[in-house]
């Protein structure tokens, strides 16, 4: 039965906001990575990922930076373009860097605005509830799918101070509850939960009608987003509980580096079949 649920949602020609409710509504579990360039968005594209995040997370594995806040607008722009280009089957979402919504309606409309324009980019995605209302209604008013996003917020780490899971207090489970109905009742049209306990995403995912996409949030939602190169074992800093690597690319790579590096240096390469 789940291969069956498979193969028809895999020859669907370009994942849309429809296509996503819809496998909701039929159980289908919604496939999600991050890519930030043409040359992975291609290959991720090409397997059949349902959506591509083009994540502020490259500020981290891109840049090189600590946390998700010095990626500028211009710099997500450019990653998103790069991937929009490579892809023609997956949905491609685009995270709104800090500093691009927070506090001015107007300002995240323009820059939900440019994002849209200057990527082609399907959606954009927030992080924020009721702190963002304004904008999303905003931005939505023009037409603008957005995906929000609740639970840790990486963008908001100074408030926190910290990376623990969130939502464990009954408090602040009751706020993520409030906030995922009012991002829907607002028009998002899906919402990722990032590191809550797996019985508070659960039962999220099945109190509101959008998708619900978990990242460290358990198996009882409509779907799994990781960062691409944590699970291919590119980087190797971040190991939290939630992460499966599936590959060790970084291993691998510096193997092809070194066999490379000893070729060029014995004259090894290149030999008489890979010259003119």
């Amino acid at each position: 039965m789940t291969d069956n649920k498979i193969s028809n949602f895999g020859n669907v020609t370009k994942v849309t906001t429809h296509v996503l409710h819809e496998m909701k509504l039929k159980n289908e579990k919604i496939a999600m990575l991050t890519a930030y360039d043409y040359s992975m968005a291609r290959l991720l594209d090409t397997a059949g990922i349902d959506v591509i995040l083009v994540g502020d997370s490259a500020s981290n594995v891109m840049a090189g930076h600590t946390s998700t806040l010095p990626i500028t607008l211009n710099e997500m722009i450019y990653h998103g373009s790069s991937v929009v280009r490579a892809v023609n089957r997956a949905l491609v979402v685009v995270d709104m860097p800090f500093g691009t919504y927070q506090g001015n309606s107007k300002e995240a409309l323009n820059s939900a605005i440019r994002i849209m324009k200057e990527t082609g980019a399907d959606a954009v995605k927030l992080e924020g509830g009721s702190e963002v209302r304004e904008s999303v209604e905003r931005i939505l008013s023009a037409g603008i799918p957005i995906m929000g996003h609740l639970g840790l917020t990486p963008q908001s780490i100074h408030k926190f101070g910290t990376y623990v899971v969130r939502a464990t207090e009954e408090s602040e489970a009751n706020k993520l509850v409030e906030d995922a109905h009012l991002l829907e009742e607002a028009g998002c049209f899906a919402i990722v939960l990032e590191k809550i306990p797996a019985k508070l995403a659960t039962s999220v995912a099945a109190a509101v009608k959008i998708p619900i996409i978990g990242i460290g949030a358990g198996p009882g939602v409509d779907g799994q987003v990781l960062v691409l190169h944590d699970m291919l074992g590119i980087t190797q800093e971040f190991s939290p509980r939630f992460l499966r690597r599936y590959n060790n690319l970084s291993e691998e790579i510096m193997g092809s580096v070194s066999a490379y590096i000893h070729d060029v240096k014995s004259v090894d390469f290149p030999n008489n079949k890979e010259q003119y």
